[in-house]
């Protein structure tokens, strides 16, 4: 894992994920730090097995701590963090040392599943759809005592643990 550990060491990671853990310190809904992030990974590396995919693990994972680390920008400064997630992402991995880089495809896929993962577009790319649905399994609304008041959609909200 030592391409996906060098992007939890970049100094651009490091800043936007604690930015980010300082808003949403007093928030009493699901939060977008280290446990979800991995929750997220190992659910769509799972499924990417059980599937019989061909996904690198390293690049699932990469997708999956990276997919929500525009979310600062999204409440400081009303911009879809899906977007701007994007461009965070694009400067990180564009700036991993050589021996910790990804491949531009590998690049490619990663982007395309964060830029994808909040809405669920025709014809998703593999590693898309995958972290779509990872990240909405993720969360455990049925355990959660802020759920009556969350703004998510009923039908939309994880009820109960299914497989």
């Amino acid at each position: 894992m030592e391409r996906v550990n060098a992007i939890l060491r970049h100094p651009v990671y490091q800043s936007y994920y604690h930015r980010l853990e300082k808003l949403e310190q007093d928030r009493p809904f699901c939060r977008h730090q280290a446990g979800h992030l991995l929750d997220v990974a190992r659910i769509a590396y799972i499924r990417c097995l059980e599937e019989g995919c061909s996904l690198d693990k390293e690049v699932v994972y990469a997708a999956a701590l990276l997919h929500d680390i525009g979310k600062s920008l999204q409440y400081e400064q009303k911009i879809p963090h899906e977007i701007s997630g994007c461009v965070i992402a694009a400067e990180i991995l564009g700036t991993l040392p050589p021996e910790a880089a990804f491949s531009e495809a590998e690049k490619e896929q990663i982007l395309t599943a964060i830029r994808g993962h909040r809405r669920l577009r025709k014809e998703p790319e593999l590693l898309e759809r995958l972290l779509y649905e990872s990240d909405k399994a993720s969360r455990a609304c049925f355990a959660c005592p802020a759920e009556p008041e969350c703004s998510w959609d009923e039908e939309k909200k994880n009820k109960e643990i299914q497989l």
